[in-house]
């Protein structure tokens, strides 16, 4: 008669037979080590209406990206540099519009940075440009003409952050996705060094691997990049990135609707960045889609906050995935040497902080349930499979492990996210699991784990139909206006000291110059707002031209912006500083409807008026009509919008909005 426990020895042997055995072992050496999951906040103006939520739920939404051991728990911010340009779904201000101006307290990314710390205090700062202000150029739409003007461009934007914010940056990025300049790179480190910032690192190129050939050619070159950050990669890496001896990050990735699918998509590229492109860090971008979703890359967030309006927001499954890892996983923790693809199909990675703690991050997704929306994804299979792990090393003597699952079904909709189950037993070394397809595993040693929850938000809500705002904030906490969205150019809220009377507080056009743009700017600036379901609708502006040869719009049915700006139509009323209006269908003013005299002129208030209803727009000028019945068919919905004639100062007062 075999013994009862040598009979279940045997049993566990048996079925270990036909399970695949993946080693977890930190005594044969260990792999890179982890610096961390992060978020993106910028490329372009994408957390743009979370500043304008009110309390308790924007202290909500923070805690649920940046507190630790509560959401996705993030160990990385990385925000955009502003320069005054469209970097895709806005405009982000400059810390110096013009070389003799500093201001460190435009935009919100600097509130953002400060959010972040006071959750987690260890969080790694990144800054990165996208566009730069035009003075940087000299004329060109390059910002290496003069290196070294555009090093201390930067360098004042990480001293500035110091000084004023009290925030450490912990690196510095040269120009998102665009060419890298070799020569450039080492001013900005010989600069940074020179300043005392010799501990903030530069990574580059934050494009392709091609910088990775550079390095290992020019040894000044390499000894002043710290990180070969590269986007999209597909989770492959190249053999130069490797030989470099750099350390690798996806430094923008993920860039997918926040549905189950681009849930699915985050799962399998935090695992296989590292199993198959050896990369240690992986930054989503975006952050938070806080923008509205009819701008490019609508909800392509860990999480969705579009509605301050209403207080709704959502938290979307990316970022109960990034707490998979998160949570159970510290930079400075190493990957062990044996992580890899699972038998069939899948992967596993396995870290420690060498101090005895194992975490273990299992995802099996499948092709058409985690495609990103760039690069393609070559065809692939994951079917069910029973996965054995056997400890070695210092986890031998483990007994018991944390579980944390989640699983998509996309047959029923019924998701788990995130949820503790029973611990897992671990017999002789060993512990087994039955994996099924669309599934996350999370096998710890750590015990702080938590899925944390505040009362339901309120409930969605359009962009009220009435709405007005008279700029009158003395002490403003943010340059921008709630709820404005600039497309091209900077509208700041402005203290009209040459006005005593009823426009000292007014919102105001501030970019005089083309920046060095990274997308297509138009060439009038504009700023949307409301909802682009909107058809019939009347605005109201007061409107201030200030230079000769101006030009004010009031405009509606705005239906592009982000990198489309340039091909927006709508219904535009136009004045101008010379005396004449015009009506166009087009932002380009080349589509004219209707033509005329005006009486405006330069350094006077004037009250325009845009009314439109089916296809018929009409158009007052100091409450008398000046312009009426101009046909218009398309398009037949957008936003509303104010905006100049080119770059060019400009005052705005007194915006109402009635709509149907």
């Amino acid at each position: 008669m075999i013994p009862p426990g040598a009979l279940l020895l045997l049993l566990c042997c048996f079925s270990m037979c036909l399970a695949e055995v993946y080693v977890l072992d930190d005594s044969i050496g260990l792999g890179r080590t982890f610096d961390g999951i992060g978020g993106l906040s910028g490329g372009g103006a994408t957390s743009r209406l979370l500043v304008n939520y009110q309390e308790p739920y924007r202290s909500q939404i923070l805690d649920y990206l940046f507190k630790p051991n509560f959401g996705a728990s993030l160990h990385i911010l990385k925000v955009e540099i502003g320069g005054d340009a469209q970097t895709t779904d806005g405009t982000e201000p400059s810390h110096m519009h013009d070389e003799n101006d500093e201001n460190f307290f435009r935009g919100y990314e600097w509130w953002l940075m400060k959010e972040a710390k006071k959750r987690n205090p260890n969080i790694t700062l990144i800054g990165l440009p996208w566009a730069f202000p035009g003075w940087i150029g000299h004329g060109t739409n390059r910002p290496y003409t003069f290196p070294d003007v555009t090093a201390k461009y930067v360098v004042s934007w990480v001293i500035g952050a110091k000084q004023h914010h009290d925030l450490d940056i912990d690196y510095i990025g040269i120009w998102n996705e665009k060419q890298f300049d070799a020569k450039y790179i080492k001013v900005l480190r010989g600069m940074l060094d020179r300043v005392g910032l010799v501990n903030v690192g530069i990574i580059a190129a934050d494009g392709n691997w091609d910088i990775s050939k550079a390095l290992l050619l020019d040894p000044y070159l390499s000894d002043a990049v710290e990180v070969i950050g590269v986007h999209y990669p597909g989770t492959t890496t190249v053999p130069e990135a490797l030989l470099t001896g750099k350390r690798l990050w996806s430094s923008e990735d993920y860039s997918t609707f926040n549905n189950d699918i681009g849930a699915g998509c985050w799962a399998r590229i935090l695992n296989q960045n590292y199993v198959s492109g050896m990369m240690t860090s992986t930054i989503s971008w975006n952050l938070i889609a806080s923008y509205y979703e009819d701008l490019s890359f609508g909800r392509d967030g860990l999480m969705t906050a579009e509605e301050p309006w209403s207080g709704n927001y959502v938290v979307e499954a990316p970022i109960w995935i990034t707490a998979h890892t998160t949570q159970f996983a510290q930079p400075g923790w190493k990957y062990l040497s044996t992580v890899r693809h699972l038998a069939q199909g899948g992967s596993y990675v396995a870290l420690t902080d060498g101090k005895g703690n194992l975490t273990v991050i299992i995802e099996t997704m499948t092709h058409n349930h985690s495609q990103c929306i760039r690069p393609p994804l070559p065809p692939y299979s994951v079917s069910p499979q029973t996965a054995t792990f056997q400890l070695k090393g210092s986890f031998a003597a483990l007994t018991e492990l944390q579980q944390w699952h989640s699983k998509f079904d996309f047959e029923t909709k019924k998701d788990v996210l995130f949820k503790h189950t029973d611990p897992i037993k671990v017999q002789d070394g060993y512990f087994t699991l039955k994996l099924g397809v669309d599934e996350v595993y999370t096998i710890t040693t750590v015990f702080s784990g938590q899925k944390g929850h505040y009362p339901d938000p309120p409930i969605s809500a359009p962009f009220p139909k009435k709405y007005f705002d008279d700029f009158d904030v003395r002490n403003p906490p943010f340059s921008e206006a709630p709820y404005f969205a600039d497309q091209t150019g900077v509208f700041e809220y402005f203290t009209n000291l040459t006005d005593p009377g009823p426009h000292v507080f007014t919102f105001r056009q501030v970019i005089s110059q083309r920046p060095v743009t990274w997308a297509e700017d138009a060439n009038q600036t504009v700023s949307v707002i409301g909802d682009h379901s909107w058809q019939n609708l009347t605005v109201a502006c007061d409107i201030y031209i200030e230079t000769v040869n101006g030009g004010i719009f009031l405009a509606v049915r705005v239906d592009q912006g982000g990198e489309s700006v340039r091909k927006a139509m709508g219904v535009f009323y136009w004045v101008f500083g010379n005396g004449t209006y015009k009506v166009t269908n087009d932002i380009g003013g080349q589509k004219v409807l209707a033509e005329g005299l005006s009486g405006t002129r330069p350094g006077v208030w004037h009250t325009l008026t845009l009314t439109v209803k089916g296809d018929h727009a009409f158009g007052m000028l100091n409450n008398y009509p000046l312009w009426k019945n101009v046909v218009v068919h398309q398009p037949k919905n957008g936003w509303a919008a104010i905006g100049t004639h080119s770059f060019e100062f400009a005052q705005f007062d007194n915006f109402l909005v009635n709509a149907d």
